[in-house]
């Protein structure tokens, strides 16, 4: 028995001996112990959490270009239960193998045995990140439709960078990388658009995954800005299409810009650049309308009539002598195309675009004084840098007596077009000035930078030049502009509806010095720029194709003119003020019309024009809905959180309704909203989805 005593003794003394050494060591590590840790030991982190990129939107607030959120899927292998794991996974792992189709459905059972055997809680799943919608199918998955503290599923919101119409206007609108380099609108106002990130803590796992600590301290990040964009959608595409059709006649183009100004106020309604790349096909991948200067040939025309007309050398009826075709200055040697014009008015020289003419014209009242025409040209503005919204922009270059490049031959040749370097939006602004009654305004590309609606910093319209010449010159200049179009070089795109004014311009393009090789291969530039409709401009444009090595010849009037005409008749039948709607039979009322549901302000509009409109239309609602009836609009009430009523709309209203709602839209068919889901009034989160179904109008519901 005292043995027995004895030996427990014993070992209760060592006990006690062990918990003494296990304290002193730990009063040793907690007080006095210098220990070195790398950052490698490190197990909690502060982690950036990105804030949700601001939307580049058109004009009526449309996005051009947004972030959208995708998702990683990962999974806390440690949360199902044993007997979740036995029931669910293996279907699980089925599901996923469809899903991602990286690995097979056994691949994915070990890999997720493996991690839970490790203790792994954040493992990543699948070989994508997927969308919103994929996301909410994942979540009905076996296992995960248990929800996170029992399926282990977890979702990390990533956005990434969505042009919901594809390359339209891709060049201006630009692109942004991880470094903060890049091009277009995402770069120059990359510090308002990208916002301000928040942070959260995050702890490091077995494995080196780290995951959010839940209940330490964390900061919210700041969504971005929007920046609202004088583009409009409509002209954009239509500028576009039209290049492409004009560039798919040949392939002997290597690129073309085309761009439509607002004349009262400059703004840029449409730009659109196309660039040749491999296998012959275009793209948004230059900028041409800013960024590249050449000779701009015959449209400069104008700027030489301006300068005579505005010295009182001349007046439209001056009579000057073209000749044959063919006169020798100095070194030089000018020419026409076409037949001999003989005497001619200065009118007639300007729209059959004489080259003989204006360069006999410019030598014989500047020759004496050539610093007065380069002063006279620099008057209209024609080499303002504008700063523009828009990085990369080249300077228009104009020499002058004294500098290094200005020589005997100087003054006829930029009288016609060369010995100077114009960029197509510089050319258009000239243009825009005098369809503007001689008022020069910035070109510019952004109205507004806002935040849910709210403007924080303004842009808009801004006045470059009051008058760029006396008001009577402008209007003989618009003479001579009409002139162009109705007996001229550009009569191809007369047209009876309604006028156009401008001018064509065929320059050669210089290249390894020279604009001829041995071979006789030129390069050459087509432009037509003016402005519709004549006699109250709206808008200005110009339209440039560039050739490639080619012994063939690319004419402003053939080739630029027809780009321009199919632009101007697109925005001319969408313009109400100036194609009027058919009047309608006096003996049906307003409240008959077949109205789409949509934008009040445009309803109105409409209605304006239809006898005996409903008083409840004439309400200044935003939007209106149709009722339970299907047969009246009623103002529409727009509540947070609320799937709104669109159905009857058009697809465009629908769309820019339920998108700045916050929702992402789904669609089927063409006409009009016949159903939607979820219906009218029901609560969905931002970034939830709503489908819409659409049937022609004239179908029998």
């Amino acid at each position: 028995m005292k043995g027995i005593i004895k030996r427990v003794y014993i070992i209760y003394g060592f006990v006690i001996m062990i918990g003494l050494v296990v304290i002193g060591q730990i009063i040793y590590l907690q007080y006095f112990a210098e220990i070195e840790i790398s950052d490698a030991d490190i197990s909690y982190r502060k982690e950036e959490i990105e804030a949700t990129r601001g939307s580049i939107l058109a004009m009526d607030g449309r996005p051009l270009s947004t972030s959208v959120p995708y998702f990683q899927i990962r999974m806390d292998c440690v949360v199902p239960s044993d007997n979740l794991i036995k029931e669910e996974l293996d279907a699980l792992a089925r599901e996923l193998s469809a899903f991602f189709g990286n690995k097979s459905a056994a691949a994915y059972k070990n890999e997720i045995l493996k991690a839970r055997k490790e203790g792994k809680r954040y493992l990543a799943l699948g070989n994508k990140l997927v969308d919103y919608s994929e996301m909410l199918q994942i979540k009905e998955f076996p296992l995960f439709k248990h929800g996170t503290l029992k399926g282990g599923l977890i979702t990390e919101q990533k956005n990434r960078r969505n042009n919901p119409y594809g390359r339209l206007a891709y060049r201006t609108i630009g692109f942004i990388n991880n470094n903060g380099v890049g091009a277009g609108l995402e770069a120059s106002f990359n510090h308002d658009l990208k916002g301000i990130p928040g942070y959260q803590t995050v702890q490091r796992m077995l494995g080196g995954e780290w995951i959010p600590v839940i209940g330490e301290k964390s900061l919210s990040p700041k969504d971005g800005f929007d920046i609202l964009t004088t583009i409009n959608i409509d002209i954009q595409e239509a500028a576009e299409s039209a290049l492409k059709e004009q560039l798919s006649l040949t392939d002997e183009i290597e690129g073309a810009t085309a761009i439509v100004m607002e004349v009262k106020t400059g703004a840029i309604r449409a730009i659109a650049n196309m660039k040749k790349g491999k296998g012959g096909t275009f793209d948004e991948s230059y900028n041409y309308a800013i960024g590249h200067a050449t000779e701009p040939g015959s449209t400069f025309k104008l700027a030489t009539l301006i300068a005579l007309l505005e010295d009182g050398f001349v007046t439209l009826d001056t009579k000057v002598d073209a000749g044959n075709g063919k006169w020798k200055y100095s070194t030089a040697s000018f020419s026409d195309v076409g037949n001999r014009l003989g005497v001619i008015t200065v009118k007639e020289a300007f729209q059959k675009s004489s080259n003989v003419a204006f360069a006999k014209l410019t030598v014989d009242h500047y020759s004496e004084n050539e610093k007065k025409f380069v002063d006279r040209i620099m008057n209209l503005k024609i080499t303002e840098k504008f700063n523009l919204e828009i990085n990369g922009a080249a300077g228009s270059v104009i020499y002058t007596p004294g500098d290094a490049m200005w020589s005997g031959v100087s003054l006829p040749s930029m009288a016609i077009g060369y010995s100077t370097m114009i960029t197509p939006l510089h050319t258009l602004t000239l243009y825009n000035a005098i369809a503007n009654n001689g008022k020069m305004m910035k070109p510019y590309f952004v109205e507004n930078v806002q935040k849910n609606g709210v403007i924080s910093k303004k842009l808009g319209a801004q006045e470059v030049s009051g008058s760029i010449c006396s008001r009577k010159t402008v209007e003989l200049v618009k003479q001579a502009l009409k002139g162009v179009v109705e007996e001229g070089t550009g009569k191809i795109i007369k047209d009876s509806r309604y006028s156009i004014s401008g001018k064509t311009g065929t320059a050669r393009i210089a290249f390894d010095g020279r604009y001829q090789d041995a071979s006789g291969y030129r390069m050459h530039q087509a432009t037509f720029a003016g402005f519709f409709p004549s006699d109250d401009p709206k808008y200005s444009a110009i339209v440039v194709l560039y050739s490639g090595k080619t012994r063939g010849n690319f004419y402003g009037g053939s080739w630029s003119a027809p780009v321009f005409k199919k632009i101007a008749d697109k925005i001319y039948a969408a313009s109400p003020e100036w194609n009027p709607p058919v009047a309608p039979d006096p003996g049906t009322a307003a409240t008959q019309t077949p109205l789409l549901a949509g934008n009040g302000k445009e309803i109105r509009q409409i209605l304006a024009y239809l006898p005996g409109a409903d008083p409840a239309i004439a309400k200044n609602a935003e939007w209106y809905q149709r009722d339970s009836t299907g047969e009246q609009l009623t103002p529409a009430g727009l509540e947070t959180g609320l799937v709104p009523n669109v159905s009857g709309m058009g697809l465009k209203d629908a769309l820019y309704l339920l998108e700045n709602l916050g929702y992402r839209v789904r669609f089927a068919g063409k006409g009009k909203v016949t159903g939607q889901n979820p219906a009218p009034g029901t609560p969905l989160d931002k970034n939830g989805i709503v489908e819409i179904q659409l049937k022609e109008i004239y179908e029998t519901q």
